[in-house]
């Protein structure tokens, strides 16, 4: 699979000492989603109660997740989503997040609050994980430089506009998440790229992001790509989420094809399976 990336590892800026494993791998590393929330996308209610979302960790980790990804507000790419405080983001995270932690794989907090992140880092977090891209809460870009650990930055609109360059406006927008970064102290290499699959774009934007990930090397950073159930699949074929696997792992096969070096994924070990066996048939070419 390597030798079809526009880019390797040692094109890459230099990376944070978590990130150098992964990127050092054939195939990408893969982090599994937990959402411990009442009203998510495709899961909402599944792993709310503490010990079901320990549980489902642990099966995650067991099917070979290299991360696991916390998030205890939906933030669903379409509408729906209910807004939370902080105060209940976090009495959501504080009874599960110390018990995963302890499990040992590194764990990302998936919030747009500087204040969850923050605590999240303080207990046991090793990744922050932004779907504004340090570009909502004027406090994120501090929290991440002060821990200094990686951070994924997501491209996020505000609402959809089907007649923009999809592609230019993130490129505009990951410029200007960088320049965020830059200015709070976060080191480049600490930076991963997300396209955000789903967020603020038609079902055909999307897929143009996963087409043209290499349009994003010019910042030679790794891309993480979460395609995982999201609507854009039932575009092709009509589904509901649960019944988006096929459309999942295709779509994570071109983005590893395209230089993916993280996918977030619902089913992990499909997923695990699926990019380990991808990259052991290329490797015979």
């Amino acid at each position: 699979m390597s030798a079809n990336l526009p880019h390797t590892a040692t094109d890459l800026t230099p990376s944070h000492p978590l990130l150098r494993p992964w990127l050092a791998r054939p195939f990408p590393a893969v982090m599994g989603i937990l959402n411990v929330t009442p009203d998510s996308f495709s899961d909402g209610g599944r792993f709310n109660a503490p010990e079901r979302a320990v549980a489902q960790a642990r099966s995650m980790i067991a099917a070979g997740a290299d991360i696991i990804d916390i998030g205890a507000e939906s933030t669903r790419p379409y509408k729906g989503a209910e807004p939370v405080t902080a105060e209940e983001e976090l009495a959501r995270l504080r009874p599960v997040l110390p018990e995963i932690v302890a499990l040992g794989v590194p764990v990302s907090i998936d919030s747009m609050k500087s204040q969850v992140v923050g605590y999240a880092l303080e207990h046991g977090a090793r990744i922050a994980n932004d779907v504004w891209g340090l570009q909502r809460d004027p406090g994120m870009a501090e929290i991440v430089a002060a821990h200094s650990v990686p951070v994924v930055v997501m491209h996020n609109r505000a609402s959809v506009d089907p007649d923009i360059d999809i592609i230019d406006d993130m490129l505009g927008f990951f410029a200007r998440s960088l320049d965020i970064a830059a200015k709070a102290g976060i080191a480049a290499g600490n930076i991963v790229l997300d396209p955000g699959i789903g967020f603020g774009k038609t079902a055909e934007q999307s897929m143009i992001a996963l087409a043209r990930l290499d349009a994003f090397a010019r910042f030679r950073l790794p891309l993480l790509v979460g395609a995982s159930r999201k609507r854009f699949i039932s575009s092709v074929v009509t589904s509901e989420p649960q019944e988006r696997l096929g459309g999942s792992i295709a779509a994570h096969l071109i983005a590893a094809q395209r230089g993916a070096a993280i996918i977030r994924a619902h089913d992990v070990a499909e997923t695990v399976q699926a990019v380990r066996v991808a990259a052991s048939i290329e490797a015979l070419r």
